[in-house]
C-alpha cells in the first residue's frame, strides 16, 4: 500500500471513528466531538486542508462547542484554527442551513470540499444555505475560524436545519427590545469615511476642508475622520506607522496640522450643515503612549507581568484592561473634552466588541448629557443598540456581495440575512451599510476591482436603498482602484472618472427626496425569469420606490410583481435614472430587461 492509500485508509478509520449522525434533515445537531489543528502558519487555505481528501490523521480530537484555550497546548493560542467532522443525512431532498450560534471571531465553511459561505463579526450567530453542497449518506464540514485576541473557536452551538425552521433557532434575547432613539440627523445620515494622508495630496485637516464643498455636493452629511490622533514610534509598522496605534487621545497628528486647524475644519464643516466624527481607538495605544508612561498599570499582563498585545498580528499597539475603575473614569472624561470642549458630534468606535458593553453605555449616559450625538460601533452585537450605539457595522450585507456577484449564493442570501437581523437586534436598530472600508480596502482588494465597475454599481444602488444608513470610504466616488495603506502615503487618483461619484450622488439625493428609504418598510417583489435578480419596495405611507437588481453577468428578461396591501399595482413607474415611464399590466406586473449586473430604481407613482 502506497503512502497516500494508507493516508486515506486512516482517514476513513478515523471518520468511522467519530459518532456519526443519522437523523432526518431538521434539527441535527453537530455539537460533540470534531477533529482540530491549529494554524498559525496561515497555510491551510494554500494546503487545501477544506477538501474532502485531505489527511487529517494528526488532527487532534476535541469538544464543539467551546474555546480552544481548553483544549491541550492552546491556553494561549490567537490565530487560525480549523474544525472538522461528519455527519449523515437521510435525506438531501429539503433546503438545508447550517447554523453557528456564536464563532470567535470569522468564518469560513465547506461542505465536501465545496465552499458555502464566510462570516465576519464575533458572537453574531450566522446560517449558511448548504442545499446544494449536501448529499444523501455521509458528508464532511470543515470550519475555519480566524481568531485576533481573545478566546477562539466554535463556541456556541452548531446546527443543520431546514431552512422553514431558521427561525427558532436565530431569535435572540435583544429582539423584543427597542433601540435606543437616535436624533433625526442620525437616522437620516449618509457617512463619508475620511482617510486623511490619502484623501488629498496634503494629507492634511486643510486639505479636506478645500474639498467640503464637492463632499456636500456628493451628499455627504457625516464625516468621519480615521484617527486623528499621534501615531506611537514603538514597534511601529511601516514608515508611518498605524492611525490605530495612538499615542495620545488628546493629541493631534502633526501629519494632519493642529488642534485650531482640526478646529477650523469643524467649523466650516458644521457651516455647511455637515456633523464630524472622530475615530476612537479604546481598546488598546501604541507601546510608548501617554497612558503607558503615566499608568502602565492599566494594561493586560500575562502571568508573568508582561504587557500583552491585543493578538499576536497587532504587534504595533497595547491592549487596554477594563477591569481598571481609573482606565474607564480616564476615557470618559476624554470623550467628553472632545464633545463638550471641541465640538465634535460623536464617535466611531475601534472594535468596539473588545471593550465591554457596559463601559460604553456607561460614557454613552454621560455624553448624551452634553447634546446628540453620533455613536457608530465597529461590531455586531445586538445589545450595542440597547442603551450604547446608534449604528452597527452592517458587515453581512458586505461579505454576501462577492459570492452574490459570482453566483455562488443565491440573491435569497439577502432574504436571510434581513430575516435574521429582525430576529436578532432590538427593533429599528441602524446598520451601516457599504460597499468597502479602510480594512478591506488596504487588506482584500479595493471595491471597483473586487467587484468589478457594474458590479460596484449593483452594490451602491443595494447599500443605498435597504434600510440602514449607507458609508462611502474615501476615494470611492471615483471608484479608488488602489490600496490606501494603513502605514504608509497613497494618494486617492482624483483624475479617474467621476462616473461611480454621480451614481452615489443619485442615490444619495433620491433617499433625501423619499422617506421610504430612509425610515419606511421594505417588502420582497416577486420575480419570474431571472434566478440572479432581486426585487423589493421600499414603503413609507404614500412615498413607495421599486428596486430591482440583476447580480448576474447575462441580461435577463424578468417579470416582476409589485406587492401591495390591496387591489393590483395600476401606476406608471417612473425610472430614477433614465426618467423612463413603465406602464404596469394589469395584474400590477412589470416586464423588464436588465444588462448583467443592471439595475432600477422607480418611484412608484
Amino acid at each position: 500500500m502506497n503512502v497516500r492509500r494508507f493516508f486515506h485508509f486512516l482517514l476513513l478509520i478515523i471518520m468511522m471513528a467519530t459518532p456519526s449522525l443519522s437523523t432526518a434533515t431538521s434539527g441535527l445537531s453537530l455539537n460533540g466531538e470534531w477533529q482540530f489543528a491549529a494554524d498559525s502558519g496561515k497555510a491551510g487555505l494554500k494546503g487545501g486542508w477544506f477538501k474532502s481528501s485531505f489527511d487529517r490523521s494528526r488532527w487532534q480530537r476535541v469538544e464543539t462547542p467551546g474555546f480552544w484555550e481548553g483544549y491541550p497546548g492552546l491556553a494561549t493560542y490567537d490565530g487560525w484554527g480549523w474544525f472538522a467532522r461528519t455527519f449523515i443525512l437521510d435525506s438531501a431532498k429539503e433546503p438545508l442551513n447550517i447554523f453557528f450560534a456564536g464563532v470567535d471571531d470569522d468564518a469560513e465553511v465547506w461542505v465536501n470540499g465545496k465552499a458555502v459561505g464566510v462570516h465576519t463579526g464575533y458572537s453574531e450567530p450566522f446560517a449558511l444555505d448548504i442545499s446544494n453542497a449536501v448529499r444523501k449518506g455521509e458528508n464532511l464540514v470543515v470550519v475555519l475560524v480566524k481568531d485576533y485576541s481573545g478566546g477562539g473557536g466554535i463556541y456556541k452551538p452548531i446546527t443543520i436545519i431546514e431552512r422553514s425552521r431558521l427561525g427558532e433557532l436565530l431569535h435572540g434575547p435583544y429582539s423584543s427590545y427597542d433601540a435606543r432613539s437616535s436624533t433625526p440627523w442620525v437616522k437620516n445620515s449618509f457617512i463619508y469615511s475620511v482617510y486623511l494622508r490619502s484623501f488629498s495630496p496634503e494629507g492634511t485637516f486643510a486639505g479636506l476642508e478645500r474639498r467640503l464643498p464637492e463632499l456636500k455636493d456628493l451628499g455627504v452629511t457625516v464625516l468621519w475622520l480615521l484617527p486623528i490622533h499621534p501615531v506611537g514610534k514603538l514597534h511601529r509598522k511601516g514608515t508611518l506607522g498605524s492611525p490605530y496605534a495612538v499615542q495620545d487621545y488628546y493629541g493631534i497628528n502633526p501629519e494632519f496640522g493642529t488642534l485650531d486647524d482640526g478646529k477650523h475644519l469643524l467649523a466650516a464643516a458644521h457651516r455647511l450643515d455637515m456633523k464630524l466624527i472622530i475615530d476612537l481607538v479604546a481598546n488598546h495605544t501604541s507601546w510608548d503612549s501617554e497612558l503607558m508612561r503615566t499608568h502602565p498599570e492599566w494594561f493586560t499582563r500575562d502571568p508573568q507581568g508582561n504587557i500583552l498585545p491585543p493578538n499576536e498580528d497587532w504587534t504595533d499597539v497595547a491592549d487596554l484592561d477594563y477591569g481598571h475603575r481609573g482606565l474607564r473614569d480616564y476615557m470618559i472624561e476624554m470623550m467628553r473634552w472632545w464633545v463638550e470642549e471641541v465640538g465634535i458630534d460623536g464617535f466611531r468606535c475601534d472594535v468596539a466588541e473588545m471593550v465591554p458593553t457596559e463601559f460604553w453605555e456607561e460614557a454613552r449616559a454621560r455624553l448624551d448629557r452634553i447634546k446628540p450625538i453620533l455613536m457608530l460601533s465597529e461590531g455586531s452585537l445586538p445589545e450595542h443598540h440597547v442603551k450604547a450605539f446608534d449604528l452597527t457595522y452592517s458587515w453581512n450585507i458586505y461579505d454576501a456581495l462577492d459570492p452574490l456577484l459570482k453566483g455562488k449564493r443565491p440573491v435569497e442570501v439577502i432574504d436571510q440575512i434581513l430575516d435574521t437581523e429582525a430576529l436578532q437586534f432590538p427593533k429599528h436598530s441602524l446598520r451601516m451599510r457599504f460597499t468597502t472600508n479602510h480594512d478591506k480596502n488596504a487588506w482584500d482588494a479595493p471595491a471597483v476591482e473586487k467587484f468589478g465597475v457594474k458590479g460596484l454599481q449593483v452594490g451602491v444602488v443595494l447599500v443605498n436603498t435597504l434600510p440602514g444608513v449607507p458609508m462611502i470610504y474615501t476615494g470611492e466616488e471615483v471608484a479608488n482602484n488602489r490600496k490606501l495603506d494603513l502605514f504608509e502615503k497613497v494618494s486617492v487618483d482624483r483624475t479617474r472618472p467621476g462616473t461611480m461619484g454621480e451614481l452615489w450622488k443619485t442615490m444619495t439625493a433620491l433617499r433625501k427626496r423619499h422617506p421610504a428609504l430612509r425610515e419606511g418598510t421594505l417588502k420582497r417583489a416577486a420575480t419570474t425569469g431571472g434566478e440572479s435578480v432581486y426585487a423589493f419596495v421600499r414603503a413609507f405611507g404614500k412615498d413607495r420606490l421599486l428596486v430591482v437588481l440583476n447580480f448576474g453577468t447575462k441580461t435577463v428578461r424578468v417579470s416582476c410583481t409589485i406587492p401591495t396591501s390591496g387591489q393590483p399595482f395600476t401606476g406608471s413607474p417612473r425610472d430614477v435614472f433614465s426618467g423612463e415611464v413603465l406602464p404596469a399590466g394589469k395584474s400590477g406586473t412589470l416586464a423588464l430587461s436588465l444588462p448583467g449586473h443592471g439595475y432600477k430604481v422607480l418611484v412608484l407613482d
